[in-house]
């Protein structure tokens, strides 16, 4: 079995792991109730997208 010579340095591995990180979600505020919604969805709280009512909710 290979084993490796030499122990990989902080900054290889830094280097390697750059793009490991999570982005945070997109958030936008809905027009229609001024909540935080994420973009390109239906807003959670007032059922409202693209100007008109997506999903009915009782309210």
């Amino acid at each position: 079995m290979a084993v490796p010579r030499r122990r990989q340095t902080n900054r290889k591995t830094g280097s390697r792991r750059s793009h490991d990180f999570i982005t945070p979600k997109q958030l936008t505020f809905c027009p229609n109730c001024g909540k935080a919604a994420r973009t390109h969805r239906v807003c959670d709280n007032c059922g409202y997208y693209m100007g008109r009512i997506a999903v009915k909710t009782a309210e």
